[in-house]
C-alpha cells in the first residue's frame, strides 16, 4: 500500500485520514472467507484505486462539483455487513410505507443499511431459472455468473476512481439473472432502507437478462434526514443479451446528509432494448455517472432521468451515449427543476465509433429555475467518428412561463397551483416515456409534497 502521506499529497489532502477505514485491511476484511478468484478481484480494485488520482475540478467530468468541499472521507467509517432480518412492523414507517405504495411485482428484495434482509420470487419464475439473491449469497450459489460479469466487461474498476474503490469494497447487493426467454410481465422491486449516519456503505447491483428474455427493475432508495454525511456508494451493471428487454429504474429520495454516489453502466446487444430512469430527489449531494454501450446492430437504449432540488441539493448527472455498433438507437432525455439554492450540472456525450455507421442519437436536456438563487449548467457534447449518422443535442436553461402563469390564473386558479401544474407539467414529459406501474404516480406524489412544501 502507498504511503498516507504521498496520497494525501497526491489528492490536496482529500484523503486524510481516511486510510483509517479505506485502506488494504478493509480490503481484507471484505475478503475473508471469499474464493481466491474473487479475493483476487477485489485487490486488483484496491490497486486501481490507489494509482488513480482523485477527481477535481481541472477535468471535464468533474468541473462543477467540487469533491475537497463537498465529500468528507475523512469523516467516515466504514460499514461492516451484517446479517439483518426485516420485520415489516417492526420497520421504519417511512419504509413501510413507500412498500405498501408500490403495485404488484414478480419479486421484492430489502436493503437494510447494506445488507440484504429479505427476498422473494414467485414460485413460478423460480421454477423458470429466474435467480434473485443478496449478491453476498451469490459468490457461493451463483459464481460462474459472478466471475463472468462482475466488475469484468460492464463496470470494471478501470472506469475511474471510485468505480475501483466500490468494486474492492462491495459488502452486499443483487444480482439478477433472467434465462433465456423468460418474459416477467410483474417489475422486481428493491427497497433499500439507510440508517448508519456517517458512515461509507458500498453496494453492488448485477443485473443479467439473457436471450430474448424481458425484465424490469426499480430499485428505490429512501433515509431520514442524517445529522453527518454519509457517503452511500453503488455499482450497477446491467446487461441485455440479443433480443432482450430491460426497463432500470433507479428512484433516490434520501435525507439530507447522505452524499450518493452512483457508477451504472449498461450493455446492449443485439436487437435488445434497455431503458433507464434515473430520479432523484433527495440526498444533500448525488452523483450519477451513466454509461450506456450500444454494442450490437439494432439496439436501442432511452436513458431518462429528472431531479426535483430545493435547499442547498446539488445534483451532478455525467452521462454517455457509446455507439459502438452501427444502426443501433438511443434517445436521452433529462430535466431539472430547482428551487432554493439548488443546483444541477449536465454533462452528457454522444460517442460514435468509427464503425457505427446510420446511428441515431439524440441528446436533450432541460431545466427550470423556480427561485432566483438555483443554478443549473449544462454542457452536451458530440463525438462523431463515422460519417452516416444521425445526431444532434440541445440545452435549455429558463425560469417559469410567465405566459403560462398567467393563463392559469386568469382561468381562477390560484398562483401556487399555477406553478405547481406547470412543473409537473415540465417534469411529466420524461416520466410517461416509461410508464412502468406504480412509478410515474410515487413519483408525481413526491413531487407534488416538494411543491405544497
Amino acid at each position: 500500500m502507498a504511503d498516507s502521506r504521498t496520497l494525501d499529497e497526491s489528492i490536496g489532502g482529500l484523503m486524510e485520514g481516511v486510510t483509517d477505514a479505506l485502506n488494504q485491511d478493509a480490503v481484507d476484511a471484505v475478503s475473508q472467507g471469499a474464493p481466491q478468484w474473487l479475493t483476487e478481484r477485489r485487490k486488483h480494485a484496491w490497486s486501481v484505486y490507489e494509482r488513480t488520482p482523485m477527481p477535481t475540478t481541472r477535468l471535464e467530468e468533474w468541473r462543477y462539483t467540487d469533491l475537497s468541499r463537498k465529500l468528507k472521507l475523512d469523516t467516515l467509517q466504514r460499514l461492516e455487513w451484517a446479517p439483518r432480518s426485516f420485520q415489516k412492523d417492526q420497520a421504519p414507517a417511512r419504509l413501510v410505507q413507500a412498500m405498501d405504495e408500490d403495485r404488484e411485482a414478480a419479486g421484492h428484495l430489502v436493503e437494510l443499511d447494506g445488507s440484504v434482509a429479505h427476498v422473494d420470487l414467485q414460485e413460478e419464475l423460480a421454477a423458470k431459472g429466474v435467480v434473485l439473491t443478496s449478491l453476498k449469497k451469490a459468490v457461493e450459489t451463483h459464481p460462474e455468473l459472478l466471475k463472468e460479469h462482475l466488475a469484468t466487461n460492464a463496470l470494471p474498476p478501470e472506469q475511474g476512481k471510485f468505480q475501483a474503490l466500490n468494486a474492492a469494497l462491495w459488502t452486499d447487493g443483487i444480482l439478477l439473472y433472467v434465462p433465456r426467454g423468460v418474459r416477467m410481465e410483474l417489475p422486481i422491486r428493491v427497497s433499500r432502507w439507510i440508517s448508519e449516519s456517517g458512515k461509507a456503505l458500498f453496494s453492488r447491483t448485477l443485473i443479467v437478462a439473457d436471450e430474448g428474455s424481458q425484465v424490469s427493475f426499480v430499485d428505490e432508495v429512501l433515509s431520514e434526514d442524517l445529522d453527518a454525511q454519509t457517503l452511500v456508494s453503488s455499482g450497477v451493471e446491467v446487461i441485455a443479451r440479443p433480443n432482450a428487454q430491460v426497463q432500470y429504474v433507479s428512484l433516490q429520495r434520501m435525507g439530507t446528509g447522505p452524499f450518493h454516489l452512483v457508477q451504472q453502466r449498461t450493455l446492449a446487444e443485439k436487437d435488445s432494448t434497455l431503458d433507464t430512469l434515473n430520479v432523484n430527489l433527495g440526498g444533500s449531494v448525488a452523483r450519477l455517472d451513466l454509461n450506456a454501450q450500444l454494442l450490437g446492430t439494432g439496439a436501442n437504449s432511452d436513458m431518462l432521468g429528472l431531479c426535483f432540488g430545493e435547499g442547498d441539493q446539488h445534483f451532478d448527472h455525467n452521462t454517455s451515449q457509446d455507439h459502438v455498433a452501427a444502426h443501433a438507437n438511443s434517445d436521452l432525455l433529462y430535466k431539472g427543476a430547482l428551487d432554493g439554492n439548488a443546483r444541477s450540472v449536465f454533462r452528457g456525450i454522444i460517442k460514435v465509433h468509427k464503425n457505427a455507421q446510420q446511428t441515431d442519437a439524440y441528446q436533450t436536456n432541460r431545466n427550470l429555475l423556480l427561485s432566483e438563487t438555483a443554478r443549473a449548467d449544462s454542457l452536451p457534447n458530440l463525438e462523431i467518428e463515422a460519417d452516416d449518422v444521425r445526431c444532434s443535442h440541445g440545452a435549455t436553461v429558463g425560469q417559469l412561463d410567465q405566459n403560462m402563469l398567467f393563463y392559469l390564473m386568469s382561468r381562477g386558479l390560484p398562483r401556487h397551483i399555477a406553478e405547481r401544474l406547470v412543473v409537473m407539467g415540465f417534469l411529466g414529459e420524461v416520466l410517461s416515456r416509461l410508464p412502468l406501474g406504480g412509478v410515474v404516480e410515487k413519483i408525481t406524489r413526491i413531487i407534488e409534497e416538494k411543491l405544497h412544501g
